[in-house]
């Protein structure tokens, strides 16, 4: 049995009968069902032979080769980058103009593009339409479910070029690099102290405010870090983590237990 009318006639009466098994969407062709539920699973299955960068749609590939052909680019008059789609530099050109025209009805924030509009609407949604086919987990970006996949996978394109250690996001790659130059692009506009991390920052800025965001719900007492709040909290339940293999013997800090070890490696040697 058909599944109704022709492809060209379902575009006069509105009938989609084919629906995405994840998130429910209904498409008039099957062709279009099979394109959609590849932003769901990641797989993109068409590769540039010239870079090796692959798309979920022929059409994307397509455009994509333009940047190595140089042909049929929209470049923008103000600084001269250059784009495969004339989408793409519309957009692009709001970064000269500031203008950001898709506003959040929940919370009024704005921006340049519905793109980005639509996957921060997530976070108020709490919807996740992105799934994992090796192990079921979902998520709100497209992105993170490309860097998720890695961890199946065990990719990591992003390498240091000095030690060769390697990464799965670049970001994280970024911040690893540092160890090598020594930069430290973070400053305390209090005191001038630089660190290689934001999250080091935004830690030693309590030293200045006095804020320990991070309570004790047993006794109330505040910390700075929530590192320091994991081991007072010991204190409460008791806990001893840290076991020396040798003696058997816990405790709650690693450093007491590194101190612990010290004292018996150094009675070995006399």
């Amino acid at each position: 049995m058909g599944l109704g009318p022709p492809i060209q006639d379902r575009s006069h009466t509105g009938e989609k009968p084919f629906s995405c098994l994840k998130c429910g969407k209904c498409f008039t062709d099957k062709s279009t069902l099979v394109i959609h539920e590849r932003s769901h699973t990641g797989e993109k299955p068409f590769s540039c032979l010239e870079c090796g960068k692959s798309f979920s749609q022929t059409s994307d590939l397509v455009t994509h080769k333009r940047i190595h052909t140089g042909k049929n680019l929209f470049s923008c008059l103000e600084c001269r980058k250059s784009y495969t789609k004339k989408s793409q530099l519309v957009i692009h050109e709001r970064i000269h103009t500031g203008e950001k025209p898709f506003s959040c009805l929940e919370c009024g924030k704005c921006f340049t593009d519905k793109s980005n509009l639509v996957a921060h609407q997530r976070i108020h949604t709490g919807e996740k339409p992105f799934f994992c086919l090796e192990c079921g987990k979902s998520f709100a970006q497209k992105s993170d479910l490309v860097i998720h996949n890695r961890i199946h996978t065990g990719e990591n394109p992003f390498s240091c070029l000095e030690c060769r250690k390697s990464y799965t996001k670049k970001s994280q790659l970024v911040r690893h690099e540092r160890i090598h130059t020594g930069e430290k692009p973070f400053s305390c506009l209090e005191c001038g102290k630089s660190f290689a991390q934001k999250s080091e920052l935004v830690i030693h800025e309590r030293n200045h405010t006095g804020e320990k965001p991070f309570s004790c719900l047993q006794c109330g007492k505040s910390y700075t870090k929530k590192s320091h709040l994991v081991r007072h909290e010991r204190s409460h339940t008791r806990e001893k983590p840290f076991s020396c293999l040798q003696f058997g013997k816990s405790f709650i800090q690693k450093s007491n237990l590194v101190k612990h070890q010290r004292i018996h490696t150094g009675k070995k040697r006399f």
